[in-house]
């Protein structure tokens, strides 16, 4: 869970300038008013007996973790490569690629590549599967796995899913799992659950990374994100349905985004 750097080459590259400075300009404009006039109330208080206790807590080791993220999340290694996950949800990924045994999983948002290289290794264990990971910027120094394609580009450009789908037609009845994990405004995660969830086969997971963002708990500077993009989908389409047992190790950066497809 992060915001990341703006990368304007990559940017130029896949023409998506503009849709940065208006998220960074935001989050930036945010993040200062939040530091010089927030709100001491925004502080969880555990003697509100309006606040479930249990609920409180593992907030409260939420914002403790997102908070100290160079001791978490940003210290984070998969084999040696950086990936910016809670390890209590990619032991959940482990488990949901062991029961339902995806042919493919497309991730957005490769970063460095430690996420694609973990998620490669799981499907090597079970000689099944291969990744499919997209993000805006070329991955320097990627990890190489046989199970890996690294795309560049956006992910919600026809130009991107047409290359995602050229490499799904190599298996014609095949499963597929989707996990978002790049642009966090609302807007956009909306517009890839649209896109990805078409994808995604039935008794398979669209998981979308990050619904704590936006006071969820973590970044109350943010006024939307990922969690209403999913609620405002949810309202209209009747496809996925929330899978809370994967939210059973009760920190996760991904509450309620874990969606299982069942129409």
């Amino acid at each position: 869970m992060h915001i990341p750097s703006f990368r304007l080459i990559d940017r130029i590259k896949t023409k998506t300038v503009m849709v940065g400075i208006r998220y960074f300009g935001g989050i930036t404009l945010r993040i200062i008013m939040k530091k010089f006039f927030g709100n001491k109330d925004d502080v969880i208080q555990f003697s509100n007996s309006n606040i479930d206790n249990r609920q409180a807590i593992i907030d409260k080791f939420h914002l403790l973790y997102v908070e100290n993220n160079k001791q978490t999340f940003d210290n984070t290694y998969w084999f040696g490569i950086h990936a910016i996950k809670c390890p209590l949800d990619l032991w959940v990924y482990q488990e949901l690629i062991y029961k339902t045994k995806p042919d493919f999983i497309i991730e957005t948002g490769t970063n460095e590549g430690g996420s694609a290289l973990f998620l490669a290794n799981i499907c090597e264990l079970l000689n099944h599967g291969e990744i499919i990971t997209v993000d805006i910027a070329s991955v320097k120094d990627k990890p190489k796995h046989k199970r890996i394609n690294y795309l560049q580009g956006n992910s919600v450009s026809t130009d991107t899913i047409n290359q995602i789908k050229n490499i799904l037609d190599k298996k014609t009845d095949r499963k597929v799992m989707v996990i978002l994990d790049d642009d966090h405004s609302e807007k956009h995660v909306l517009n890839e659950i649209e896109i990805y969830g078409k994808l995604v086969t039935v008794g398979n997971y669209l998981i979308v990374e990050d619904t704590a963002m936006a006071g969820h708990p973590s970044y109350s500077e943010l006024p939307s994100g990922p969690m209403e993009a999913v609620q405002k989908y949810l309202q209209t389409h009747k496809d996925f349905e929330i899978d809370l047992s994967c939210e059973k190790f009760l920190m996760t950066f991904n509450p309620n985004g874990f969606l299982k497809k069942i129409l």
